[in-house]
């Protein structure tokens, strides 16, 4: 009985250190993969923005720094990074950045595709819209019926 806990407390230790892992390593290909100079150059940013991105990009420059923040909920690090540069590049050129660099999706999902908080948020957002449908149904269901009263 003792070996097959220990052999679950092992197995289950080994599994979240490879989640997280690879949580880490979809953190460094966010950083590895943009040609951040070009992002830079493209965007006409000030001096001020780049050393802020570059701050941004050296934050956790490995996994032992990185894992004390997210050791929790390693999930996190999209919503904290892109907030983040959103932040520094400001509303309109983070929309173009995007556009550019991730055809227009948010990042947070590129980068979490294969994993369930992707799910997650897509059920959350159909959730969202069916709400919405009610709401407007509920709204207009007295339009159209004969009542000229559009205050529109």
């Amino acid at each position: 009985m003792k070996k097959l806990i220990l052999t679950a407390l092992l197995v289950g230790t080994f599994s979240l250190s490879y989640a997280q892992s690879d949580y880490y390593n979809d953190y460094r290909r966010s950083i590895s993969d943009i040609n951040w100079q070009r992002v830079i150059t493209d965007l006409v940013l000030s001096t001020t923005q780049a050393n802020q991105i570059y701050v941004l990009n050296d934050r956790y420059h490995d996994y032992d720094t990185w894992n004390r923040v997210y050791v929790v909920e390693p999930g996190r690090w999209r919503n904290d990074r892109y907030s983040e540069l959103e932040r520094i590049l400001g509303r309109e050129k983070y929309i173009i950045f995007k556009k550019k660099y991730y055809r227009g999706q948010n990042p947070v999902i590129v980068y979490g595709r294969n994993k369930n908080d992707y799910k997650k948020y897509r059920k959350q957002q159909e959730k969202y819209y069916k709400n919405q449908e009610k709401y407007y149904k509920k709204q207009n269901k007295h339009r159209g019926h004969g009542h000229d009263d559009d205050w529109d």
